[in-house]
């Protein structure tokens, strides 16, 4: 209600009209549900927007004075040095544009009782939730305050070229800020696995979270929050629970009760509204989940978002830019000497900003993609958090530059050394160098396509290059860390062993590991011992499980070759297999009368089913209610029990769950239910499956949605706008 402080005759103001229709176009937030909902008005600064302002009786210049008063909602004690409070007195005409770094409100017309004025926040200004108050004045006879009634958002604007986050290609724009689902690459780099995900930066309470963790778990002051360095960083920590009770909770066994284990989300929407309702950390997460969820919060904020995917990524825990593996007598890996790891795959994000922090080095600025990762591993400042860090930094081996250069250096390019440990008082020997073992097919979606786009020439020169180590040698010079070297195996090259895997095994079937030795001698017989191992292991590439060991003798003749080979059925794997499929295979051997080691380890997975879509139409129309049918074969020679699936898409306000009580052996799974598509263009809608013999099974179906024939063209020729409606969808048994 409006505030009187003095005598009626003051002016005052009626109503606001937000003109959310056209702000909301005007700056591109007109997919967010608050805005369709008309729960707010969302801009994005260093842009103008509009307000009608109805008033109790006409306005008149001569004797009325109007200002609009600005301040960040949640900040105690707003004030113009932190850029906080805003006072603002209207300008006679729109001239005051064109300073996007300014403060600026003008009035655009004047008609009656409504004035339209145009009020502009600077390209710097806090990203946050603002509030409003409109005050007139009578010249020489008091004053009155209208508190505007909703809030008012303002992000950060890639449109913008003044803005710290311009993105100047459109169809980037389109792919790293409107996107709503996007797709994740998992598995191994042997066997690449995308997975979609549901990004949901539109859907009902997103953004209000993603604004508000800013304050109240990133800690930002109001006064820094337009800073995307400063922001990025505190996303960083802010999306996983370690320091600071953030989003989610990180989860890398196999026993998720009390939660939602993270091969079973379809994406961050239902994540981050949980945590806006509880406030307490979502169970549970692990990488791309971190990933997932960072990308939303950031494209709701308005800066550029993509989720970056690195195969056998190392998890370098001593910043010795090296992976070292210790291997005993026996050729078991030495669980508690070995510190470091290697991923199947580790998941990230990539933000694209200037960084006028880092100033201008050999190769450039350092503006673009910065790396932005959330999954907790080492503190960084004594919070668990990685970057940003500048991706052309990490290629030039610049590793001291802020923020956690270093360590993403190793994860994309770290050499791997496996040392054969005798003992504390026996000198260590070093089996094998692989300078080749980090850093394969780092993977993101491609820009308005559904495919993989490899961007490993961004952070890395090219293996075997010149540049490459030259790279590697300067970022070790820069290393702190002086680990011991003793000496290296016997240069001896007999005996040659080549480990072989079928890349393509569905989960079911049975496999078999193959090692080729050769003896390439012309005259000596050589003796090779060894074995070769299987373990099912977590996707992290730790918590080895046995699942089979093959040991061996050879007798090798000159120019010859032997095989070993290892079956591996469905019965001996089934049971100790994670969720995500991951096996862990090494082989071990020794040459005897020489002192040559081998040693070899490589990451393989068997292939999960895809679940197929149906939709139910030749086209599919706008707010045309239409059948879908989702279908999963069993792939397992035994039964499926307590079978789900989850499906998300637009316009499916909460992701609809079926039962499935049993799959047989050779059966398929079948779930209908209808569906109305809430706006015209492209939709994507996904599903997983679960169960307790099968789980982490997913698939997609990508559409267009046709706009309704009413609203393409009206008889008098003009396009109608469609209101999007959101509800459940109904469901069919």
């Amino acid at each position: 209600m409006p505030k009187y402080a003095a005598s009626s005759a003051v002016l005052g103001v009626h109503r606001v009209d937000l003109c959310l229709e056209d702000n909301h176009d005007e700056h591109h937030t007109s997919h967010f549900y608050a805005a369709a909902a008309k729960e707010a008005l969302v801009v994005r600064r260093g842009e103008p927007f509009r307000l009608r302002i109805h008033f109790n009786r006409d306005y008149s210049p001569s004797k009325d004075a109007i200002s609009f008063i600005l301040s960040v909602a949640d900040d105690t004690k707003p004030s113009p040095g932190h850029g906080t409070l805003n006072a603002l007195v209207p300008h006679d005409g729109i001239d005051f544009l064109g300073d996007t770094l300014e403060w600026g409100a003008g009035i655009e017309s004047h008609e009656g009782l409504t004035l339209t004025v145009l009020i502009k926040p600077p390209s710097t200004c806090p990203v946050t939730e603002w509030r409003l108050d409109i005050d007139t004045k009578l010249l020489g006879d008091g004053s009155r305050s209208y508190p505007l009634p909703l809030p008012i958002y303002i992000l950060f604007n890639p449109w913008c070229p003044d803005d710290q986050v311009y993105l100047e290609d459109r169809e980037q724009r389109k792919e790293y800020v409107m996107h709503d689902t996007t797709l994740i690459w998992r598995g191994s780099y042997n066997r690449l696995r995308p997975s979609v995900w549901k990004i949901g930066q539109f859907e009902r309470h997103v953004l209000e979270c993603s604004l508000k963790v800013l304050g109240t778990v990133g800690k930002i002051p109001p006064a820094y929050r337009g800073d995307p360095v400063r922001v990025a960083r505190a996303l960083s920590a802010l999306v996983n629970s370690v320091d600071d009770d953030g989003v989610l909770l990180g989860n890398w066994s196999e026993d998720f009760s009390g939660g939602v284990a993270p091969t079973k989300w379809t994406g961050s929407a239902e994540i981050l509204q949980q945590f806006h309702k509880t406030q307490k950390s979502v169970k549970f997460a692990q990488c791309w989940n971190f990933s997932g969820v960072l990308a939303t919060i950031a494209r709701s904020l308005g800066i550029p978002a993509r989720i970056i995917t690195c195969y056998s990524s190392a998890h370098d825990t001593q910043a010795s830019l090296t992976v070292d593996v210790f291997i005993d007598s026996n050729n078991k890996k030495l669980e508690a000497e070995t510190t470091d790891s290697i991923w199947n795959y580790h998941v990230w994000n990539e933000l694209w900003m200037q960084r006028p922090d880092l100033g201008i080095g050999q190769n450039g600025s350092y503006d673009g993609w910065q790396v932005v990762d959330a999954t907790p591993q080492e503190a960084s400042d004594n919070m668990y958090r990685v970057g940003p860090a500048s991706v052309l930094a990490v290629k030039h081996g610049e590793i001291l530059r802020p923020f956690d250069g270093g360590f993403v250096f190793a994860e994309v390019n770290a050499d791997k050394l496996y040392w054969r440990y005798n003992g504390p008082s026996q000198p260590l020997k070093l089996l094998r160098k692989d300078t080749l073992a980090i850093g394969h097919l780092i993977s993101t979606k491609a820009v308005l396509k559904w495919e993989r786009e490899d961007i490993t020439d961004t952070y890395k020169h090219a293996e075997r290059s010149e540049e490459e180590r030259s790279t590697m040698l300067k970022a070790l010079k820069q290393s702190r860390h002086a680990f011991s070297r003793y000496y290296l195996n016997d240069n001896f090259n007999d005996v040659e062993f080549d480990m072989e895997l079928k890349d393509d095994i569905k989960i079911g079937e049975n496999f078999s590991v193959v090692l080729k030795v050769t003896n390439k001698s012309e005259t000596v017989t050589h003796l090779a011992t060894g074995q070769v191992n299987c373990d099912a292991v977590l996707y992290t590439g730790v918590g080895a499980m046995e699942v089979k060991v093959l040991g061996f003798e050879l007798e090798l003749k000159p120019k010859t070759s032997e095989y070993v080979r290892m079956e591996v059925i469905f019965e001996e794997y089934f049971e100790k297999l994670s969720s995500q499929a991951a096996f862990q295979i090494s082989a071990a051997a020794k040459v005897k009368d020489t002192d040559y080691d081998y040693y070899a380890q490589d990451d393989f997975r068997v292939r999960k089913p895809d679940i197929k879509f149906q939709l139910g139409e030749a086209s599919i129309v706008a707010q045309k209610e239409l059948d879908v049918i989702v279908r999963l074969a069993n792939p397992l020679p035994i039964p499926l029990h307590k079978g789900i699936f989850t499906v998300e898409g637009p316009g499916i306000e909460q992701p609809l769950k079926f039962k499935i009580a049993e799959i047989p052996v050779g059966g398929t799974a079948a779930a209908t239910f209808k569906y109305t598509p809430p706006y015209a263009g492209r939709g994507t809608m996904l599903a997983k499956f679960t169960s307790r013999e099968l789980d982490d099974v997913d698939g997609y179906k990508h559409y267009e949605i046709e706009p309704r024939p009413e609203d393409v063209l009206q008889p008098n020729g003009s396009h109608r706008r469609s209101n999007i409606i959101r509800r459940r969808t109904d469901v069919i048994a």
